[in-house]
């Protein structure tokens, strides 16, 4: 159901000039995942959930139950899943979880530095020289990882935070009265 589903929704996102990421269908919610070069605004999934729910009246993809269509941007923190999700977001800070089976470290950080139609590689702190290559069928899932603020600059440590051992406000204590009314 959910290849048939995608086969029918992503014409109509295509034909508004974005790139369906990610279909999500559970029972009670149908997510639809959106994204183009540069990223969305909110009129661009408006326009997409408008469209979408024309479609879907149409081809109802859970038989008469009520359902929620929910249609977003993949955020900060992206879900890779395709080959080409994978090549944009070369040069990224990635998470990856493996495959119980797949002999590699079940979690695996670091950034992005190589794509291909076979496998990603991660480099990163605790991996080989040279980055770890990891092949999508070893992959369970994947995100892009978010690092708030600028990074420290290059053998420099963060500053740390001056705290004051005054407190910011002298607190007044409150009169039983005052309570009281």
């Amino acid at each position: 159901m959910s290849d048939e589903l995608q086969d029918e929704v992503a014409p109509v996102v295509e034909a508004l000039g974005l790139e369906l990421v990610d279909l999500e269908l559970r029972p009670g919610l149908l997510r639809v995942v959106v994204d183009r070069e540069g990223g969305v605004d909110l009129d661009t999934v408006s326009d997409a959930t408008r469209e979408l729910s024309g479609l879907l009246d149409r081809h109802d993809p859970m038989s008469g139950s009520r359902y929620t269509l929910e249609v977003s941007s993949p955020g900060l923190e992206r879900p890779l899943k395709t080959p080409a999700q994978f090549a944009r977001a070369v040069g990224e800070q990635v998470m990856v979880r493996t495959q119980p089976d797949s002999g590699l470290e079940r979690r695996v950080r670091g950034a992005l530095t190589a794509a291909d139609e076979e496998a990603a590689v991660v480099t990163g702190d605790g991996l080989p020289e040279g980055g770890l290559r990891i092949a999508y069928a070893d992959i369970e899932r994947a995100r892009t990882v978010f690092e708030w603020g600028p990074a420290p600059r290059p053998g420099q440590a963060a500053k740390p935070r001056s705290r004051s051992t005054e407190p910011a406000t002298k607190a007044r204590p409150i009169s039983k009265k005052a309570v009281a009314s």
